[in-house]
């Protein structure tokens, strides 16, 4: 479905975020696709939980999440995936959604901030802020076509990271993390697997003293 500006004389996508600013050269509703999108705006959910939600009520609403996920059933879009396209209208400032991402008490509002930074912020940032969520080992459970399962939040920040689509959607590519190590703008990233190997060896060594 299309809406007409008449002052304009142009047709507008429905949906699509006017006097935004763009993200990744583009309008920002754009990073869902437009069939994803014209089946949020006919869900229930998106009808009657999604009207009129600011930066801060959207996230009371968030904090009600219980699991993640992209489309289900016939094709219905998950709550979780209606206010993340609702946060991508809004564009919330960075410290609001700095805010989101660092609510450890609600896990579902924190794993809505990393997708919706996976999806509008730029490579850098996107390693900066989702890498160190790879130590949050809490269960998610995640809603798709095959019914429910239960996953983590490493897992699933491991899959913004490296994958090509989550949760129905397709990513926005991002240079490789090698490429900005070698720009040297980004530390090499160490292993937690690593360093608890490291420090076992540092036991074994002092008990052999």
């Amino acid at each position: 479905m299309a809406e007409t500006n008449d002052q304009r004389g142009i047709t507008l996508e429905r949906g699509l975020v006017r006097g935004g600013a763009t993200v990744h050269f583009m309008n920002p509703a754009r990073l869902i696709e437009k069939i994803i999108r014209e089946r949020i705006f006919d869900s229930l959910y998106w009808k009657e939980q999604c009207f009129g939600l600011t930066a801060a009520t959207l996230c009371d609403r968030a904090a009600e999440l219980t699991y993640i996920g992209g489309q289900y059933g016939t094709q219905r879009p998950t709550p979780f995936l209606c206010l993340a396209f609702k946060m991508i209208q809004l564009q919330p400032e960075r410290e609001i959604v700095l805010e989101y991402l660092a609510a450890e008490d609600f896990k579902y509002l924190r794993a809505l901030a990393a997708f919706y930074i996976r999806l509008v912020y730029p490579a850098l940032e996107v390693y900066k802020l989702l890498e160190p969520l790879l130590a949050d080992y809490r269960k998610l459970r995640s809603r798709s076509n095959t019914g429910f399962k239960l996953t983590y939040m490493d897992e699933f920040v491991d899959m913004l990271l490296t994958e090509e689509r989550v949760c129905d959607i397709a990513l926005p590519r991002v240079t490789p993390r090698i490429v900005l190590e070698d720009r040297e703008e980004l530390e090499p990233r160490e292993s937690a697997l690593a360093s608890e190997l490291e420090s076992e060896g540092e036991d074994e060594e002092d008990n052999d003293k």
